[in-house]
C-alpha cells in the first residue's frame, strides 16, 4: 500500500513542528470564486514534522500533543514561512496550534 505522506529534510526542535498549509478553494454564498487576494489567510494545515518536546524545568521533556499527519487549526499570523524542497512549509511553536481537526 503506497504511502501519502512527505518525507521533509528537516527536524524541528524542541516544542515546534512542520505544517504544510492547507488551502481550501472559497467560494461565495452566491458560488462565485473568490481570487486569492480577496481571501483570509488560512488556518489548517497537516503536520510533517514534529520535534521531540519543550524541555520543562526539571531538565525532563514534555510530551508533544500532535503527531505527524494531524490536521490541525492553528493561530492565523503565526508561525515561520519556509521554502523546502520547492514546497512551501511553516514552521510554529506546538502553542500556536489551537487544535486538531479529527475526522
Amino acid at each position: 500500500m503506497p504511502t501519502t505522506e512527505t518525507k521533509i529534510a528537516i527536524k524541528p526542535l524542541g516544542d515546534r513542528v512542520v505544517l504544510e498549509v492547507l488551502e481550501e478553494t472559497e467560494q461565495s454564498s452566491g458560488g462565485i470564486y473568490l481570487p486569492e487576494t480577496a481571501r483570509e489567510k488560512p488556518q489548517k494545515g497537516k503536520i510533517l514534522a514534529v520535534g521531540p518536546g519543550k524541555l520543562n524545568d526539571s531538565g525532563k521533556r514534555d510530551e508533544m500533543q500532535v503527531q505527524v499527519g494531524n490536521v490541525v487549526l492553528f493561530a492565523k499570523y503565526s508561525g515561520t514561512d519556509v521554502k523546502l524542497e520547492n514546497k512551501e512549509v511553516k514552521i510554529m511553536s506546538e502553542k500556536d496550534i489551537l487544535g486538531i481537526i479529527e475526522g
